[in-house]
């Protein structure tokens, strides 16, 4: 299959091989544990402010990103369970096309998957489209199988917009509002086998600052 922008992916109907997830489980009952603990009755998710906002600290720069809780209330629940547990501080943007996306928050540097032990469902029949900056859930070719992996649209990608090639598309949930250009340079990082950046572009944390 041959993207628009002339990038060649492997045959997958349902999913670029750039969004495929590691097919890996992993078993770490203690993150799990405390991960989960986030997801239910924490403070921060129920006083949730309209449209938080969330900073990414990246060794190359800061990107604020812009939560639609409107349109995809299950979707910015869970990331934000993923943000307050911690689980993105230290992960690395681990596949990066320039005139496609750049997708992180699933592995560490050394290129280990993190678990995520919760997932959400598919609500990408919301409205919201694969623009750029805008931001989406990461998942393999199961369309409710997203869980903390994201993905930020470097162009206009109507072809993962619902309800795409397999009936379901991929679910944006906000957008860049602040550090357009630090996904600029991201984007633009020498990469080498399966896109992974040749050296790691790191989110050093992740915080809800709104």
């Amino acid at each position: 299959m041959r993207h628009e922008s002339g990038t060649t992916y492997m045959k997958d109907f349902f999913m670029p091989a750039s969004l495929r997830l590691s097919r890996r489980t992993f078993t770490l009952a203690l993150t799990s544990a405390l991960t989960a603990a986030c997801f239910l009755g924490s403070p921060s998710l129920a006083g949730a402010a309209d449209k938080p906002h969330v900073l990414l600290k990246t060794n190359m720069g800061d990107i604020v990103i812009e939560l639609n809780p409107e349109k995809a209330p299950k979707t910015v629940k869970n990331f934000l369970g993923y943000v307050n547990s911690g689980h993105y501080n230290g992960t690395v943007f681990h596949r990066v096309i320039e005139n496609f996306m750049i997708q992180g928050g699933g592995m560490t540097k050394d290129m280990v998957e993190k678990p995520a032990p919760n997932k959400v469902e598919n609500e990408a029949k919301n409205g919201l489209k694969n623009v750029p900056y805008s931001i989406a859930m990461a998942r393999t070719a199961d369309p409710q199988s997203a869980g903390a992996q994201f993905f930020i649209n470097t162009n206009n990608n109507e072809f993962l917009n619902y309800p795409g090639r397999d009936g379901w598309g991929y679910a944006v949930f906000g957008q860049v509002i602040k550090g357009a250009d630090v996904v600029d340079k991201i984007k633009k990082v020498k990469t080498a086998y399966q896109d992974v950046p040749t050296t790691p572009v790191i989110i050093e944390s992740a915080t809800v600052t709104k």
